[in-house]
This record gives C-alpha cells, structure tokens and sequence, in this order.
C-alpha cells in the first residue's frame, strides 16, 4: 500500500516538473519572438540623401539661384578682394536688391595684375566714391547670360559708361577681359566670371 502511494506520488511529481519544464520553453520561445519582433518594429529605415541644389561651381563655392549675388560671391575663394571692395564701397544692400543685374566679377587674380598699391587705394575711406565707380563699372542692369551677348554689342552699365562685348569662337569677352565662367545664376540676377578688372574711362 506504502509502495503504491509512494510510487503515485513520484509520477505525479514527474508530470508536475514535467508540465512545468514545457511552459518554461514555451515562454522562453515566446519572449525571444516578441524581442525579435520588438527590434524588427524599431529599425528606421534610411533617410534618402539630400539632393544638391544645382549650381555653377565659382572658387570651390557652389552659386546656387536660391542666394543673391552677395550671398554667392561671399561664399568664392577666388572673390575675396570683390566682396571686400563691395563693403568698403557700401555695395552690399544695392547688389543683395531685387534688381535683376548682371555682375561682371574679377578674381582675385584680376585684381593683382592692377599696378602695385591700387587695390589697397581704392579700399581706403577717401576714394570711396572711386571705388564705386569702378565697381558699377562691372554691373549692368537686366539679367543676361551668354547666350543674350551678341559680339559687338553696347552694355549700359550702372556706373554711366558703356562695355563692349566680343564674341570670338564661342568665347566671350567684355571690354578685352574674358568670361571664365559664366551663368552662374542667382536669385537677382547673374554672374560671369572674368580675369581682369574693367576701369572706366576718366
């Protein structure tokens, strides 16, 4: 009788643990799941790269139509010397306008070949009203891209005078300088590059 009971006690006891040992795997299969799941649900998908504005590249910078024309030129390597004549002549509100205009832009380059000591004369206080003389020199009213420059054709510039533009072989030039690059477009009007700097006439 002892024997009997004993023995029914270790069966049940056996299907107990048992029992017991199967819900543990069931559990432990359910949370592996839900964590799988949980790290399937938080994975972000992949933000698409942002597209660059499409531009004319001008002294490592990009001039993009969405800046105006001091916004771009501030951001050229090769304008430096521009932009600073441009704020010590008080260009920087007139040029950032509505406008439409087209720039005529030296480089820097440009403006070294000027005789030894010009530049740093034409940046100094007193001969501001030269400076922006010489600088409306370079800007003409409307926006023109190379394809409107006709080869012996006049341009009013807003300093009074006027600009000769040559066309020879496709390329362009404007009172001798060459545009080096061109149409670089911005949000009041357009830009060409070119290598020398245009004196007006005395």
């Amino acid at each position: 009788m002892k024997k009997t009971l004993l023995s029914a006690l270790m069966a049940a006891s056996a299907s107990v643990l048992l029992l017991a040992s199967c819900n543990n795997e069931k559990k432990t299969d359910v949370s592996t799941t839900t964590s799988s799941d949980t790290t399937k649900m938080v994975e972000t998908p992949t933000a698409p790269a942002k597209t660059e504005e499409a531009g004319v590249m001008v002294g490592g910078a990009n001039m993009v139509a969405s800046k105006n024309i001091v916004e771009n030129a501030i951001g050229s390597a090769d304008h430096t010397t521009l932009v600073a004549a441009v704020k010590a002549a008080g260009l920087v509100e007139t040029l950032s306008g509505p406008g439409p205009f087209t720039v005529f832009a030296p480089t820097n380059e440009a403006f070294a070949k000027l005789p030894a000591g010009a530049v740093d004369g034409l940046l100094k206080p007193e001969s501001k009203a030269k400076l922006t003389g010489v600088l409306t020199y370079h800007v003409v009213a409307g926006a023109l891209k190379a394809a409107d420059l006709k080869d012996g054709q006049k341009l009013k510039t807003v300093q009074g005078q006027e600009l000769t533009v040559s066309v020879k072989g496709g390329k362009v030039m404007i009172n001798g300088a060459n545009v080096t690059i061109a149409d670089a477009v911005s949000s009041n009007g357009v830009t060409h590059v070119i290598d020398a700097v245009l004196m007006p006439k005395k």
